[in-house]
């Protein structure tokens, strides 16, 4: 960081801000619900060829990507940030400045995270800088909801690079600056469909009732006991079904989400839950009548995002405690669902970073700062930790 390829790129950095802050705002307003990135994601993939990256391509996955060579016979490193957010069309997304903050849903959670790749290419290459290994800048798709992190996934198994790369860096929304995400929370996410033989809620009272199976199942996951190391935890997120107030429903569902560092652990109240659903049509199947027919389970899997954590004395996460360290901050290492996730599943080495300032991150009051000061120190965590990686050239 002291050398002169790096302040001559941090001297390219401050100059393009302005470059900077109107990418941000103009990738903002495209809208990417996870599922449906492609408009945003081609608009990206025009700027990874505008600033000069070779094999640019949109993978079959959505996932957009450009390589920058290293100096050769060196490795692959990947820099990404995700394209899609959690907000549905039709969500305003104009962007509203005030002051040095700006205003707009998804703006840091990761649209800025983009932009802010792009400007450390162009420092990069305006600095003259070289790197050991080659660089993959990607803009990929599926890290939020029930996009269930299908980009990074593709990338790492299925993708052109599968095999080649070794080491990831994320660029993430706001999330504390010198906080280094190096662990991988698992999560397993359910729909479970109850069903029955439905009927008027008093001519055929005394039958089985999905809505009470449910209700059961709910009550039961309510008191499932979970340790609080590792991190686990559950949710009943969202419940719907049903006809009518004077019915009795022949179907209702309930969509769950579990949660743990541990993969042994989220295996555990996996199973767990299971058998609370288990029990808990056998009990209303054993409490009324199943004359018109039993109550009945479904299960459909909507999530499974892996658990695991990387060596924290591993080189990338000393690179990235380094950097935080020169920049003032106190750095952590934590665990999170992140798109490095992925990687660290597959034992190579993978972390997340924050890119800035910012708050309410899913939220349509997401904000972030683009003070030009703060904005340029807070960016070289992720800049140095990737020159470093990549096994920058000191003298440029």
């Amino acid at each position: 960081m002291k050398s002169a390829a790096y302040q001559e790129a941090l001297r390219h950095l401050a100059a393009g801000h302005e470059r900077f802050v109107e990418e941000t705002i103009r990738l903002t307003e495209i809208p990417a619900p996870f599922f449906q990135e492609e408009e945003r994601g081609r608009a990206y993939l025009e700027m990874l060829r505008e600033a000069g990256l070779e094999e640019c391509e949109m993978d079959a996955e959505g996932n957009v990507m450009g390589l920058r060579r290293g100096l050769g016979n060196g490795q692959l490193v990947v820099v990404a940030a995700h394209l899609d957010t959690v907000f549905p069309p039709g969500t305003d997304l104009k962007v509203r400045r005030e002051g040095t903050r700006l205003y707009a849903p998804g703006i840091g959670d990761d649209t800025r995270s983009l932009a802010m790749n792009l400007a450390f290419l162009r420092a990069m290459d305006a600095a003259g800088i070289r790197t050991k290994h080659d660089i993959l800048f990607v803009g990929n798709v599926g890290e939020e909801g029930l996009g269930d992190l299908r980009g990074i996934r593709f990338l790492f198994t299925k993708g052109r690079y599968a095999g080649r790369i070794a080491a990831f860096i994320s660029v993430e929304g706001p999330m504390g600056m010198g906080t280094i995400v190096s662990g991988a929370t698992g999560s397993l996410r359910y729909r479970v469909t109850f069903r029955g033989p439905g009927g008027h809620s008093f001519m055929d009272f005394g039958i089985v009732s999905p809505s009470f199976a449910l209700a059961e199942a709910m009550a039961g996951l309510s008191r499932m006991a979970v340790p609080k190391e590792p991190r686990t935890t559950f949710s009943a997120s969202v419940i719907g079904g049903g006809t009518s107030v004077n019915s009795i429903p022949n179907e209702v569902w309930l969509e769950v989400d579990l949660r743990s560092d541990s993969a042994q652990e989220l295996a555990r109240i996996d199973n767990a839950f299971k058998a609370i659903v288990a029990k808990a049509v056998e009990g209303e199947n054993a409490a009324r009548s199943t004359a018109k027919g039993p109550v009945t389970v479904e299960w459909k899997k909507i999530g499974d995002r892996p658990a695991g954590a990387i060596d924290r004395e591993s080189e990338l996460v000393a690179h990235a405690t380094a950097a935080a360290r020169a920049l003032g901050f106190s750095p952590k290492t934590v665990a999170s669902s992140t798109d490095a996730s992925i990687p660290i599943s597959l034992g190579i080495p993978g972390i997340a970073v924050s890119a800035g300032a910012g708050a309410g991150a899913h939220t349509l009051d997401e904000w972030v700062d683009v003070e030009p000061k703060q904005t340029l120190h807070d960016m070289q965590l992720a800049f140095a930790t990737l020159l470093q990686t990549a096994g920058m050239d000191a003298g440029g």
